[in-house]
């Protein structure tokens, strides 16, 4: 493409200077366009495509890393996630508290017991740096099929919840939250179904975790245990 605007130039200038030296009573000069044949571009060599798909690689590599030092966070209080009303949380208001990570669902068969349960350890250890922590969920018998702010409503009303509730995510699979696949990995457990309990220290370690079919009551005095450790040890701290 340079070669052929070179050549045009000079063919151009060469007509230009030839017309001025003419005399300019004999009449119009007509300058000579030279046509200049343009050559098809190539098709790009293999050095190209070499280039292009090596520099795809790279960025969705350096991509991979991103999510994969995202989802290796040193605990879950390192982690931000949105709640039922849309707003961004970061999981470090909890720290130096202990936490009940649960997965719910609305209309499983763990849910009435559940729910109720939770409330209970809420409201008993809830003013002593303990607080449940639900995430809806609708990967387990499409039992979780509404909206945020329905989900959030539901519960409020039929079961009097005080504690936090996130937005739907998922919890398994591919596109698990990375808040849960740190959650899998510290504890080598995944969760199976609803209302998987992962119990959280105050450092956002796992301490232990269990599938639905262990109550809330049967773990209670894990949690009590927990709590009064907690309790003591701020009193010491003073």
């Amino acid at each position: 493409m340079l070669y052929f605007w070179d050549r045009f130039y000079h063919t151009v200038s060469e007509n230009i200077r030839n017309a001025e030296a003419c005399d300019w009573l004999s009449g119009p000069r007509v300058i000579k366009v030279p046509l200049v044949p343009l050559t098809p571009p190539s098709a790009p060599s293999e050095d190209f495509h070499s280039f292009i798909m090596g520099t795809i690689l790279r960025a969705l590599s350096f991509l991979a890393l991103l999510c994969l030092a995202e989802a290796k966070q040193k605990d879950f209080y390192s982690f931000k996630l949105v709640n039922s009303r849309g707003r961004l949380v970061s999981l470090e208001k909890y720290r130096g508290s202990v936490s009940l990570v649960v997965n719910v669902a609305s209309e499983c068969g763990y849910t009435e017991e559940h729910y109720k349960d939770l409330q209970q350890l809420q409201k008993d250890f809830g003013p002593f740096h303990f607080n449940v922590l639900a995430f809806p969920c609708n990967q387990f018998g499409q039992q979780e099929p509404g909206s945020d702010k329905e989900i959030d409503s539901f519960v409020r009303r039929v079961y009097g919840v005080s504690f936090p509730i996130f937005s739907k995510i998922a919890v398994v699979g591919i596109g698990a939250n990375n808040a849960y696949k740190y959650l899998v990995e510290a504890s080598r457990k995944e969760p199976t179904w609803n209302f998987w309990k992962y119990l959280i220290d105050t450092d956002g370690k796992v301490v232990d975790a269990w599938g639905p079919e262990v109550s809330v009551k049967e773990i209670r005095p894990r949690i009590a245990d927990m709590v009064r450790k907690l309790i003591i040890k701020r009193k010491e701290e003073l």
